[in-house]
């Protein structure tokens, strides 16, 4: 199983990125073996949460173990504390570096599927956020979305001052990557009204995947989102379970959101003899 850790240089960011790829391809077939047939992989790009980084995924789930047994790649950038959302004065188009970019640059470099159904988007806290809201917005590429504990925080997002004491809750700190706090409701930075532009057109609908823990502080939220996307036409799989905002959590659902995709698995032998 290789696992690769790069540096790309990015025209939607104009700087190099750190992005880690788990790819299962150095797979070995032994004598009464079924071959392996060499095709395209099916891919997941998966975003970190806020105070994170590519490797977060790998320290704190069994990712790599599961793209083994299902032939997935899975691309893992740094996305820093931005929210995957696009900034225009500071040229930082989070939004399309991993709606878009990311995925030119990956199947440039790797053999993925270009297939819709074949290229999926997920993420934790701010990342399920970010893979919502991009994942919609870049309907024509992604078939699937999964959102573990989504940090919808624009629900109410103009309401902020920056007389509290935490930086991540300041009216300031929002701006900083949202912009105008008092236009978000009406744009794409709102995963609501942008479900509901793409219904309303009629293209391809992504199917969506959430998870939130029943103690999780962003449960309401999680659910007001869910009943968005029903009532928009989305096919969705939503599950509650307990556990809060932690990595216990999202291990277990990361794995029931793999687990739903459409993935084959071939035979083969991974590090560690796995599959003997």
């Amino acid at each position: 199983m290789a696992f690769i850790q790069m540096n790309v240089l990015s025209e939607c960011l104009m700087r190099t990125v750190n992005v880690n790829v788990i790819l299962p391809a150095d797979k070995l077939t032994f004598p009464g073996m079924p071959k392996v047939d060499a095709r395209p992989y099916k891919t997941l790009y998966l975003l970190h949460g806020i105070f994170g980084s590519q490797v977060d995924w790998i320290n704190g789930t069994n990712i790599q173990r599961w793209a083994e047994e299902k032939d997935l790649c899975v691309v893992m950038p740094a996305g820093e504390n931005m929210f995957y959302v696009d900034q225009e004065a500071s040229h930082a188009f989070y939004g399309e570096f991993v709606g878009r970019e990311l995925v030119e640059l990956t199947r440039k470099m790797f053999p993925l599927s270009d297939r819709r159904e074949d290229t999926f988007i997920a993420g934790l806290s701010m990342g399920g956020y970010g893979a919502l809201r991009n994942g919609i917005k870049y309907n024509d590429t992604f078939g699937w979305i999964g959102g573990l504990s989504v940090a919808n925080i624009v629900d109410g997002i103009e309401e902020r001052t920056d007389d509290v004491p935490f930086f991540l809750e300041k009216r300031s700190f929002a701006e900083s990557f949202f912009g105008d706090l008092t236009t978000i409701a009406e744009s794409d930075r709102n995963i609501k009204w942008l479900a509901k532009k793409r219904s309303e057109e009629g293209g391809p609908l992504p199917k969506i995947f959430i998870a939130c823990g029943t103690e999780d502080s962003l449960l309401d939220n999680n659910r007001s989102l869910r009943d968005c996307l029903k009532a928009c036409g989305f096919e969705l799989t939503y599950t509650e379970a307990p556990g809060a905002h932690e990595w216990d959590f999202w291990n277990t659902h990361i794995k029931e959101f793999v687990d739903l995709l459409p993935l084959g698995g071939d035979a083969g032998v991974s590090s560690g003899n796995v599959g003997i």
